[in-house]
């Protein structure tokens, strides 16, 4: 534990540590960790910002590149099923905790929606609809979407095999909801019922929610609470040396998850 936190850059926790005993050396090292993450939604750097700047380059790239395919997959969707083609759903998001005494924090007029939605700051996600919409013209909301449900349509599940359905996601990108490298943002009410169940699952709004991640490379979709604890193994770890250079590999990883439904496909 203490090496890995050394290597997610917490200074001097093995020095500090050492004259603990044991239960509480684990509990302070984690409080430090878990200082360390919010720090990171806290404030960029230049690092940071270098880091956030790449992924909006590849966010405008890819749609550009992508828009004759996107067209088609459009037009496809709306063939296939009644319904809207773009499905836009509500996500839990970054977790900005003010520090006493930020300028932001005592501004009431800038209402924080996290105390409202206790998690992270609630976006709108975006994405092809893939399944068939209800009476109300939209998808069935706040349940946990498997990868052979039956409310997927033919034209849905070709998207999802590729995971084209995801890339309306490269706005969120641009509007600063998401990176393109991150944890997947989950729906508020199923967030609230993993985080009653997972203590450490909101360290994953530490960072900004992402379209893959390091845990999407290297599982599927979730089935039950031990593939969601897996996944939150792999977020947290990526959170504790996430890095530009860590981003590109991830990208590079997923080439293949989508391309030929390797690894977590």
């Amino acid at each position: 534990m203490t090496k890995y936190l050394e290597q997610a850059g917490v200074v001097g926790a093995e020095d500090f540590s050492g004259s603990l005993p044991g239960a509480r050396r684990e509990s302070v090292l984690r409080r430090r960790s878990i200082a360390r993450e919010e720090a990171l939604g806290r404030r960029l750097g230049l690092r940071g910002w270098g880091r956030r700047g790449m992924h909006v380059a590849m966010a405008s790239l890819s749609l550009i590149l992508a828009a004759p395919l996107l067209l088609l997959a459009a037009i496809a969707v709306k063939l296939s099923s009644p319904g809207p083609v773009i499905y836009s759903q509500e996500r839990v998001g970054l977790e900005r905790r003010r520090r006493r005494g930020d300028r932001r924090s005592r501004d009431r007029r800038t209402p924080d929606r996290r105390e409202s939605n206790a998690g992270g700051r609630v976006f709108r996600m975006h994405k092809f609809r893939t399944m068939r919409a209800n009476g109300n013209g939209d998808a069935e909301r706040q349940v946990w979407a498997t990868k052979d449900d039956p409310r997927i349509t033919p034209v849905g599940r070709v998207l999802r095999a590729f995971r084209f359905d995801e890339l309306p996601q490269m706005v969120n990108v641009l509007l600063g909801d998401m990176n393109i490298v991150g944890p997947r943002p989950e729906q508020p009410e199923i967030f609230k019922k993993l985080r009653q169940e997972l203590a450490d699952y909101p360290r994953r709004q530490h960072v900004l929610p992402g379209i893959t991640g390091l845990a999407q490379v290297n599982h599927g979709y979730d089935r039950c609470m031990e593939d969601v604890q897996r996944k939150l193994t792999l977020d947290l770890d990526y959170i504790g040396r996430s890095s530009p250079a860590e981003d590109l590999k991830i990208m590079l990883k997923t080439v293949p998850v989508v391309l030929f439904r390797k690894g977590g496909a």
